[in-house]
């Protein structure tokens, strides 16, 4: 499984589960190498990006474990295995304390999660998934029963020490999410429209506070240092460059995230796969 140095992320939300199959062609024709489907998607839903592109990898970020049984998961995956194994890696995330009252003991929980996939008729590889994680413990986790992890609202700060976590194996894919727009006040306005959901979110912020930022940083949608930062804007270049950023720092693959659009991101795609596959 390849997932190249860049892949995009999206939605269905945004993107509209009706133009997956477009959105998929045009990812691998545009030269990216995974698709990543956000927003907790249930795992068959990846199937019509699967069919759409030969040879385009496509990761889930994130199956969420609080709405799956693992069974289930595994037996999911066991249906488009002969067809796409080799192309479908199967992101997993515990999602954060705000969206569930059964959150607790969230590295427990993981752990039980891949228990019972393991335990499956037909376990889903280790090689074939990955967790969501930001901290120390998780990280370790990642390492020790997948192919590794994906990163999400971190600075490069975070990547490096993920890396140092993780080892020189484990796969470390960061997400970035950004805007293309040269208008700084525009730019920032639709980030911080975007990053509004996650300044609320206690895992997300104190994952900050540990790299840097503050309580300032964080208050009334964020700081310009705190957006430029997580939310690069800019020109596609410019976007490209802070992605190199968590390249240098140990990442093995980012996952562009053009926010602020509806549908398919057709100019954002073309002109980040412009500037950073040439």
């Amino acid at each position: 499984m390849d997932l190249g140095t860049f892949g995009v992320w999206t939605a269905y939300r945004g993107l509209g589960e009706e133009n997956a199959g477009e959105a998929a062609a045009l990812v691998a024709e545009l030269g990216f190498g995974t698709f990543w489907l956000g927003g907790s998607p249930r795992l068959p839903t990846v199937r019509p990006l699967l069919e759409a592109a030969d040879g385009l990898t496509v990761a889930t970020g994130i199956v969420n474990v609080w709405a799956y049984d693992p069974a289930e998961l595994a037996h999911e995956y066991a249906v488009l295995a002969p067809e796409f194994g080799d192309r479908l890696l199967v992101g997993i995330g515990i999602g954060h304390p705000e969206a569930t009252s059964d959150y607790a003991h969230p590295l427990r929980a993981m752990r039980a999660f891949l228990d019972g996939i393991d335990a499956a008729p037909a376990p889903i590889p280790a090689d074939r998934r990955a967790l969501a994680a930001l901290g120390p413990k998780m990280l370790d986790l990642c390492r020790e029963r997948t192919r590794g992890t994906l990163t999400y609202f971190v600075s490069p700060e975070h990547t490096r020490d993920a890396r140092e976590r993780l080892g020189p194996d484990a796969l470390l894919a960061a997400e970035l999410a950004c805007v293309v727009d040269t208008e700084a006040d525009s730019a920032r306005a639709a980030a911080r429209r975007y990053a509004a959901m996650y300044l609320g979110l206690r895992n997300y912020t104190g994952n900050l506070m540990r790299y840097g930022f503050t309580e300032d940083d964080i208050a009334d949608g964020g700081s310009d240092r705190l957006i430029d930062r997580i939310v690069p804007h800019g020109t596609a270049e410019a976007i490209i460059a802070a992605a190199r950023e968590h390249l240098d720092a140990g990442a093995d693959h980012v996952c562009l995230q053009p926010v602020g659009v509806r549908g398919i991101p057709r100019e954002q795609w073309t002109a980040l796969a412009a500037a950073g596959l040439a």
